[in-house]
C-alpha cells in the first residue's frame, strides 16, 4: 500500500508556554513548536484526514530551589 503526503505550509497563529510546576519547587516551561505538517491520504473516524507532524520541544527550567543548584567550581586565573 502506498500513502500519498502532502507538505502542507502553516502560519503560527499561538504558541503558548505549558507551566508545570515539580515537587521539588522547580518550575518547567515547555512549548511545542511546528515544525512541519503532512497531510495523508488517509482518514479517520469522522472522515478527517489524517496529519503527521514535525515538532519540537521547547523547554525552560526556572525557579530552582539554591539546594538543588551545583555549587560554581572557583576558578583560578593565572597569567
Amino acid at each position: 500500500m502506498v500513502i500519498c503526503l502532502e507538505e502542507v505550509d502553516f502560519d503560527t497563529v499561538c504558541e503558548d508556554w505549558n507551566e508545570y510546576k515539580l515537587k521539588d519547587g522547580t518550575t518547567l516551561k515547555v512549548k511545542l513548536v511546528l515544525v512541519k505538517a503532512v497531510r495523508t491520504d488517509n482518514y479517520d473516524q469522522f472522515g478527517d484526514p489524517v496529519y503527521m507532524v514535525n515538532s519540537q520541544n521547547i523547554v525552560k527550567i526556572t525557579n530552582v530551589p539554591d539546594k538543588l543548584k551545583r555549587k560554581k567550581a572557583s576558578s583560578t586565573y593565572v597569567g
